[in-house]
């Protein structure tokens, strides 16, 4: 009888802690940034808590990692370490860096399970997202707030400079002509600028391969990650823009100048035109105290923008049951209801076409039609910085352009260096892809 005491209670005991095995979570780990003005480490942190409360089997942290930058740096290091987070909002133009790297996971057998091939899975976001969500045919990116640059006006201060607020520019030359009526001068003191836009690494790369696209040019390989075109006449042809804006016509600010700097300017009424984020919309919205409204970014030869924002990537070195957890947290994240929601709080747009189906976004779409604008946008839209050593790439770019806003260098002077530089940190990736030709 004790024997059998005992066997039942081993077996009570080998039960219970089988059971709560069973029903423990699997713990994962979301690296978010907040790369734009705005609440959207709070939203995020409230939309974590509600996948938590809907999933009991997932528990998952949200971690706040920073910049884009930043959260590039420290999932790398992450990896590394051979702690990879389960789930990562990363810039969407980093994801090819991490295929050359090997070091994230193709999504195409998750997607397989649900019975779709990698297009067709695609198919339900916008084609503009493709270019930096997929490499060589896989998905390795689930598009999540996506951007484009937009020209946000003063409407106020387009009718007292006599310019008409429904026809914004629309053209590099109407721009100019704009920002000149625009720019009001006490002296020697400027009051109020003609134009603003930000000069910080990132957003300054951003807006600065916007300008080169719309000059008609491409300012990188967009099947390659070992080549860039800043010394193209397109791409010094954007730079000397900037140039004359600053130095010429006197209608911009000299120097470097951050968003937040931007948008308190156009707060105050100290800048009448300024270039952001449309992920920035939400904070304008709630903080603009006079009417104001956004349109494309102007043109010199042909309208053409880049994407913007973040995807959903899954690094490699995860176990499967935190995989399989990360994937129902990305599918979470990207469905009509959440992404329209966030696109509602933000201001990015949401990359899933279906959320603007959703009798709430349609609501919200005729109530704000400064949200239209980036989806019209679109259509004309293209991937951005697709490199090796993106980062490194970028930011030999954003160097030249800075020096040229601040008076230190001509555009030539500035790209030739900033090609050089970019050539020098993608050698060894051309290196290694270089066909060897026989002797």
């Amino acid at each position: 009888m004790r024997l059998l005491h005992v066997a039942t209670i081993g077996a009570a005991i080998g039960f219970g802690l089988f059971a709560g095995a069973a029903e423990a979570a699997t713990d994962i780990d979301l690296f978010f940034p907040v790369p734009v003005q705005g609440k959207l480490a709070n939203e995020m942190t409230r939309l974590v808590d509600v996948f938590n409360k809907d999933h009991p089997e997932i528990k998952v942290t949200a971690v706040y990692t920073g910049s884009y930058d930043d959260t590039n740096l420290k999932t790398h290091a992450a990896i590394q370490a051979g702690k990879p987070p389960a789930v990562v909002i990363m810039s969407a133009n980093f994801v090819r860096e991490y295929v050359i790297n090997d070091e994230i996971q193709p999504l195409d057998p998750l997607i397989a399970k649900g019975g779709q091939t990698p297009g067709q899975f695609m198919d339900q976001f916008w084609p503009a997202l493709r270019q930096n969500a997929m490499d060589q045919g896989h998905v390795y990116g689930v598009p999540f707030h996506n951007s484009t640059p937009l020209l946000y006006y003063s409407v106020d201060a387009f009718k007292a400079a006599g310019l008409d607020p429904d026809h914004p520019p629309a053209t590099w030359a109407e721009w100019l002509d704009a920002a000149k009526k625009l720019t009001k001068r006490d002296g020697g003191n400027t009051t109020r600028w003609g134009l603003m836009i930000p000069g910080t690494y990132d957003y300054l790369g951003w807006i600065t391969s916007g300008l080169a696209m719309s000059n008609g040019g491409q300012f990188y390989n967009p099947d390659y990650g070992g080549e860039v075109y800043y010394t193209q006449p397109t791409t010094i042809g954007a730079v000397r823009f900037l140039d004359e804006l600053v130095h010429k016509a006197h209608v911009m600010p000299e120097g470097v100048t951050d968003a937040n700097a931007v948008t308190t300017a156009f707060f105050q009424g100290r800048t009448g035109m300024m270039v952001l984020s449309t992920g920035s919309l939400s904070f304008v919205r709630d903080n603009m105290k006079t009417p104001y409204r956004t349109a494309f970014l102007p043109r010199n030869l042909v309208n053409a923008v880049p994407i913007g924002g973040a995807s959903l990537i899954i690094p490699k070195g995860n176990s499967p049951a935190r995989t399989e957890a990360a994937w129902t947290l990305v599918q979470w994240l990207t469905s009509p209801e959440i992404a329209g929601g966030w696109s509602r709080f933000t201001g990015y747009f949401a990359p899933r076409i279906a959320a603007y189906d959703l009798p709430a976004m349609k609501t919200f779409m005729s109530e704000h039609p400064d949200a239209k604008v980036a989806l019209d946008q679109l259509a004309y839209a293209r991937g951005w910085f697709a490199t090796y050593n993106v980062i490194g790439v970028r930011k030999a770019l954003e160097d030249g352009v800075q020096a040229v806003l601040s008076g230190k260098a001509t555009p030539e002077a500035a790209m030739a260096e900033a090609q050089k530089q970019a050539d020098a940190l993608m050698r060894p990736y051309v290196e290694q892809t270089a066909l060897k030709l026989p002797q």
